[in-house]
C-alpha cells in the first residue's frame, strides 16, 4: 500500500462490504497495537494514545513497565487497567512475550520446555497468572509460545515437556473461560502451523486451545500464502498479530517495508468471521512506537477498504518451499538470539 492511503484514523466503524461476487456485510476488523512496541511509554499514555488514534483495543505484554505480573497488588493494578480501558473502549488481548520478565539473563527463559522442572514451573506460574489477568479485564486471549529447542534435549522429550506444562495452564483457561492462543514461533519447537496441530492432536484438541496467527511469520515461512494460511487457520483462531515481514527473514517491519500483499489477507481475515484483534507487532520499534502506532493504522484500514471494493483475486500459487525448520530466527529478530 502507498503511503498516500494513510489519511487520518477514525473510531467509526467501516461500512458493511457488499461487493459483486463477494459474501456482503462482513463485520469490520478489529485492530490493535502492542504495547511491547510501545514500551517506552508508561501504560496508561499508550493506551490513551492508542484510543486518540482511533484502535479498537491493545495487545497487553505483561511486563515490568506495563502491569508487572510479579511485582505485589497484583489484582488491584489489574482492576484500574481494567477501568482504564473500559473509560477507553479498548479491548484487550494479554500477551506473554516479554523478553526479560522471568529472567534477566535468557531473553524468553526460562522456557516450557527447560530441562529444570522448576524452571519450566515459573513459566507455567506466569501464563496462569496471565490467565487470570485477563479473565479480569476481559480479554479475548491469552497468548503463549512454546520456547527454543534446549541444547541437548531431543524433540520428543521437549514435546512432552511442552505438552506436560500447558495441561495446567488449559485447566486455568478453562475455569477463567479465556482461550489459551499458541503462537507458532520461527525458531522455537512450536514453530509453524504443522507443529501447532501436532500439539492439538497431542493433546487430546481441548477445547481452550486455540492459535495465534503471525501474518508475518506466515510470509517468513509457511509453505502457503499468508491469506491461505488464515483460511486453514480459521476454526483455531483465537488471537491474530500482522506486521510485514519477508520471506526466510525473521524480522518484524512496518507496513510497506517488506512483501506481504495485504488486501487480500485482510478479506480471507474478515471473511473467517473472526472478530478478536488484528494486533500490530513492532518490539523492535518501540524507539518511535507512537509514529509507528499513527501510520500503522490507517495503512490497514486502507487495505481493509481495497479488499472491500477490490474485485475477487485469482487463487495465488504457493510460494516456495518454506526455509529449514528455524532458520528465520538467525536473525537478530528471532526469538533463539541473544
Amino acid at each position: 500500500m502507498s503511503p498516500e492511503a494513510r489519511t487520518s484514523p477514525s473510531r467509526t466503524q467501516a461500512a458493511p462490504r457488499a461487493t459483486a461476487g463477494r459474501p456482503d456485510a462482513l463485520p469490520p476488523l478489529r485492530f490493535g497495537y502492542g504495547t511491547n512496541g510501545l514500551a517506552d511509554l508508561r501504560l496508561d499514555d499508550a493506551l490513551a494514545l492508542l484510543a486518540d488514534l482511533g484502535y479498537d483495543g491493545v495487545g497487553l505484554t505483561l511486563d515490568h513497565m506495563h502491569l508487572d505480573p510479579l511485582a505485589p497488588g497484583l489484582a488491584t493494578r489489574t482492576r484500574r487497567v481494567a477501568h482504564r480501558m473500559d473509560e477507553l473502549g479498548l479491548g484487550v488481548t494479554v500477551e506473554t512475550g516479554a523478553r526479560y520478565v522471568l529472567d534477566p539473563r535468557r531473553k524468553h527463559g526460562p522456557s516450557l520446555l527447560d530441562p529444570d522442572p522448576a524452571d519450566r514451573a515459573r513459566r507455567v506460574d506466569l501464563l496462569i497468572r496471565a490467565v487470570q489477568v485477563a479473565a479480569d479485564l476481559g480479554a479475548h486471549a491469552v497468548h503463549c509460545f512454546s520456547g527454543v529447542l534446549p541444547a541437548g534435549t531431543d524433540a520428543d522429550t521437549a514435546w512432552k515437556r511442552l505438552a506436560e506444562a500447558l495441561a495446567p495452564v488449559l485447566d486455568a483457561a478453562a475455569r477463567a473461560g479465556v482461550p489459551l492462543a499458541v503462537e507458532p514461533e520461527p525458531g522455537h519447537l512450536l514453530g509453524t502451523l504443522a507443529d501447532f496441530h501436532h500439539l492439538r492432536r497431542t493433546l487430546g484438541e481441548p477445547e481452550p486451545l486455540g492459535l495465534t496467527l503471525d501474518i508475518g511469520h506466515c510470509q517468513c515461512l509457511e509453505p502457503l500464502p499468508p491469506a491461505d494460511c488464515v483460511r486453514d487457520a480459521a476454526p483455531w483462531l483465537r488471537h491474530v498479530q500482522i506486521e510485514d515481514m519477508r520471506r526466510g527473514v525473521h524480522e518484524h517491519l512496518p507496513f510497506g517495508d517488506g512483501e506481504i500483499d495485504f488486501p487480500p489477507v485482510l478479506e480471507a481475515l474478515a471473511a473467517t468471521g473472526y472478530q478478536g484483534l488484528t494486533v500490530v507487532e513492532l518490539p523492535r520499534h518501540s524507539h518511535a512506537g507512537p509514529h509507528f502506532a499513527a501510520q500503522s493504522l490507517p495503512f490497514l484500514r486502507h487495505a481493509e477498504q481495497t479488499a472491500a471494493t477490490a474485485p475477487p483475486a485469482p487463487a495465488p500459487a504457493p510460494q516456495q518451499t518454506a526455509p529449514p525448520h528455524g532458520a528465520p530466527s538467525t536473525t537478530p529478530e528471532g526469538s533463539s538470539t541473544p
